[in-house]
């Protein structure tokens, strides 16, 4: 048994009984309800900054207190980036419910309802105790067994019966769905939850629609029959303080259509800002009893009435009618009852759905009102949630059958192992957990930047973006800021690869905004200059701030000004290309030519040395904004090596002028001699050119233009920017140093390492960390290069670390150290785990078109 067997095995070490759930499959993340994750850390606090750094960054700390204090005091905004307000790690978080864009919640791995956004981009983190499920065993018209399955033993609601015990169950995730396997004690009764969201690759539909379904799969081990109902209780609201600012109010529904009928509850919850419905219904059917309790008070011993409701007779008492509006300073709540006979030695199930309807959303601004995507399909009316609801019931055996379709090659893959097909699926909860907005693009929106079409930029509408919206998704939980490109510029990979047409509606609205110059001066942090909030020609850093206007203002990033942004034009054109590869559509890359063209002139104006390559000077790039380089480094040069190749390419896909591609191939050529003879030295490619000591650090993303240009088909032959044996040999330097050099080779890649003693680079607070979403890209270019077997370690290290050592499962950090502190919960760059696909893929069709043995698989 290798250490990551250890691991797993570890999760579900507590677990007492023998039941395997109904149907739960083999592969995905397994815990027992009973287990505590041992290694309790702490966000990265100012305590776990050396005394260097703070004297480093000293005034830049000054202008960040002064900042923050204006944004949170005066402004009473929240802050895109609060570092005094780091998010605590709780080890709880399960598969969110939901599709994409319209707004998540998360339920624990334990049962809870913890987690929510339905504000959109804005997040609470409040365990709503109410919001739970209850089963009801009964024979022989008397009631056997009733317990909320919950593991919990709150102070409210001390007439309930909790405190499950954990050993008993378990949870298995496997996004987009989920199952809780529970062993009723002394009843040889088993249920099983399984939770669908409509989370369907290529599917711009049902994909937008806020609801997730719960089916309970009852198994009955006994000679007799049994009767089991499952009672499902939900607070109007989240949790938060408004719920309890009054004039909500309940009402029971019966929808009856296309010969399915469902019942339940709505739940208007009514406030004067983003306003929504919650419905939670049951699907009719022969042999089923379905029953509400319209309302009753989730607080103190208001649920005694309900709970001996339903231990009378098993079902509750549906008094017809709307509740009375709740009381300011009350919250109201709302209970819906399923049940049937399971026969002996048989089985049966009951099936419940969850919709949330807040069809249409102001931002913090509150300039503009905007229209989600499922709107389309459902109305604006925010009368949807009970439809919703019936759709989402009647058709979730259609959602996951797409779902087993999709996944199927890679779970019956024996050549994968199990760790990998746990990450793959698990993390592409943050498409739709990360803040994401999915809206209409409005009548009057124009997303040129002002630069139309028949003057060499965009046009106002592009199709793509009228027919299938506007997209967005945060940096992360923690630092909101919306399409955060140095970030998306690894995430995108899973985008390209399952929702191709939200990925190239992201990049026209990027374009736009590349064009678009704002004059507007504003201070920025970290240099403490003053000056323009973005010039024309460079990539904006995000399209905006969810407390503030996204899309209208550009550029919540304040950190750095335009003159920092070195890397962000060369990866947008590397995007481009690699999204014309993957989806062959010839007008996007007519579209996005004389924008690319417009961002390497500005590059090039701004920053390109007469050695062709581009200069850093101070806080090089957007990713790596706390390493500083002087002069050409591995990762900004290499970017721009990339992106010379691929402009020659794209020149002469779209037939321009044969200068045009001369001029670029002729700067590849400049530039690449350029950067060996100033970075190469007989085994990797160092940090950066200046000379000093620490720039002979061996960085673990600086093949990161090399990566690229093998996921768009290139970097060999003509179109190659690197010598691939200089690529190999820096490759297995950094699995040497970064990877089997650092913790035992069990947390994926250090940032940093020096070469000479072998530890890890601490001369900044990025340098010392391991990324894990750049840990998965470095995997990507190992398997690119024929090194499968050491990607798949590297990234395994990350997965281990991550979801089975830390319980840090569905909110994967953007960062962690060997030991203590982590940074930023629920980010975006680990989405390039598909990256890792994405080159799986690739190299089996190259291995085809090759006869059988891929130019990447020939060994390092």
């Amino acid at each position: 048994m290798d250490w990551g067997e250890k691991s797993t095995a570890d999760l579900m070490r507590e677990y007492t009984s023998d039941e395997p759930g109904y149907r739960v499959p083999k592969e995905g993340w397994r815990i027992c309800l009973a287990h505590k994750f041992k290694e309790k850390r702490q966000p990265l606090g100012a305590r776990h900054v050396s005394l260097a750094n703070i004297l480093e960054h000293l005034c830049f700390g000054v202008r960040y207190l002064l900042w923050w204090y204006k944004k949170t005091r005066v402004d009473k905004k929240v802050p895109f980036i609060d570092m005094f307000g780091t998010l605590p790690l709780r080890q709880i978080y399960g598969a969110p419910l939901g599709g994409i864009g319209g707004g998540t919640i998360t339920r624990g791995w334990r049962g809870e309802f913890c987690r929510w956004q339905m504000t959109p981009g804005m997040y609470h983190y409040k365990t709503v105790t109410a919001n739970q499920f209850t089963v009801c065993v009964r024979r022989g018209g008397r009631t056997l067994y009733q317990q909320v399955l919950s593991v919990e033993n709150p102070a409210t609601l001390q007439d309930w019966k909790w405190g499950y015990r954990g050993e008993h169950a378990f949870y298995h995730a496997l996004y987009p769905r989920a199952w809780t396997v529970y062993d009723l004690p002394g009843q040889n009764v088993t249920l099983t939850c399984r939770q669908v969201s409509p989370v369907i690759p290529h599917d711009y539909r049902d994909s937008s629609l806020p609801v997730a379904v719960f089916v309970w799969d009852i198994e009955n081990r006994n000679d007799y029959a049994t009767d089991v109902s499952v009672m499902f209780t939900v607070v109007n609201g989240s949790g938060h303080k408004d719920d309890k600012s009054g004039g909500h109010w309940n009402e029971p529904l019966r929808l009856a259509k296309e010969g399915e009928a469902v019942a339940g509850i709505l739940l208007h919850h009514c406030t004067a800002v983003n306003p929504y419905t919650l419905c939670v219904a049951a699907r009719e059917q022969p042999e089923r009893v379905i029953s509400h309790q319209t309302a009753f008070h989730p607080k103190g011993t208001g649920g005694g009435e309900l709970w001996r409701d339903l231990i009378a007779d098993g079902r509750l008492d549906s008094p017809a009618g709307p509740s009375l509006l709740s009381p300011r300073g009350q919250s109201v709540a709302a209970a819906l009852a399923a049940g049937c006979s399971v026969p002996a030695r048989g089985h049966n199930a009951l099936e419940f759905s969850l919709a949330w309807d807040m069809p249409k959303i102001t931002f913090g601004s509150g300039e503009r009102v905007h229209v989600r995507r499922y709107t389309r399909y459902f109305g604006t009316r925010g009368d949807a949630s009970a439809s919703l609801c019936h759709y989402a019931l009647t058709h979730y055996g259609q959602w996951e059958r797409s779902i087993k379709e999709w996944q199927a090659p890679v779970l019956q893959d024996v050549s994968l192992p199990s760790w990998y097909k746990s990450a793959l699926f698990n993390e592409l909860y943050f498409v739709a957990d990360g803040g994401t907005v999915w809206t209409e693009l409005p009548e009057d929106a124009d997303v040129s930047g002002g630069v139309r079409s028949e003057h060499g930029g965009l046009p106002a509408r592009p199709d793509v973006v009228r027919e299938y919206g506007r997209f967005a998704y945060l940096e992360g939980q923690e630092y909101r800021m919306y399409n955060t490109y140095d970030v998306h510029f690894y995430a995108s990979f899973a985008l390209i690869a399952l929702w191709p047409k939200l990925a190239l509606s992201l990049q026209y609205e990027v374009a736009g905004g590349a064009l678009r110059h704002d004059p507007a001066e504003r201070l920025h942090l970290m240099s403490g200059r003053r000056g323009a909030v973005k010039a024309a020609g460079m990539v904006p850093h995000d399209v905006g701030d969810p407390d503030d206007e996204p899309w209208r203002r550009l550029n919540a990033y304040l950190i750095h000004d335009t003159a920092d942004w070195k890397d962000l034009n060369p990866k947008f054109v590397l995007q481009v290309y690699r999204d014309f590869h993957v989806t062959g559509d010839g007008q996007y890359l007519r579209d996005m030519w004389p924008v690319c063209l417009t961002v390497m002139e500005s590059q090039m104006r701004f920053d390109v040395d007469g050695d062709g390559l581009v200069e850093n000077s101070g806080y090089a790039d957007q990713t790596y904004d706390c390493w500083p380089a002087t002069g050409p480094s591995a990762y900004c040069g290499g970017l721009w090596l990339a992106a010379l190749c691929v402009m020659r390419k794209m020149a002469e896909l779209t037939e321009s002028a044969a200068a045009v591609g001369r001029r670029f191939g002729d700067l590849l050529e400049r530039g690449g001699t350029a950067f060996d003879r100033l970075l190469w030295n007989g085994r990797y490619y160092n940090y950066d050119s200046s000379g000093r000591e620490l720039a002979t650090s061996v960085m673990a993303d600086q093949c990161a233009g090399h990566w690229f240009l093998r996921a768009s088909g290139l970097g060999r032959g003509e179109f190659q920017a690197f010598p691939r044996e200089k690529v190999r040999s820096a490759l297995r330097s950094i699995f040497e140093l970064n990877v089997m050099g650092f913790a035992g080779g069990r947390m994926g890649a250090v940032n940093g390492v020096r070469p000479d003693s072998g530890a890890p680079d601490h001369s900044s607070l990025q340098s010392g960390e391991v990324w894990v979403g750049v840990s998965y890209g470095l995997a990507a270019t190992m398997v690119h290069e024929g090194m499968r077997e050491e990607g798949l370690r590297t990234a395994e290290g990350c997965y281990r670390t991550v979801w089975e050592r830390l319980g840090m499962a569905f909110q994967t950090p953007e960062a962690y150290c060997e030991k203590g502190v982590y940074r930023s919960l629920a980010y975006m760059r680990p989405l390039s785990i598909w990256a890792i696909q994405h080159a799986l893929e690739q190299n089996k069709r190259d291995r085809a078109d090759d006869g059988g043995r891929a130019d990447g698989e020939c060994g390092p």
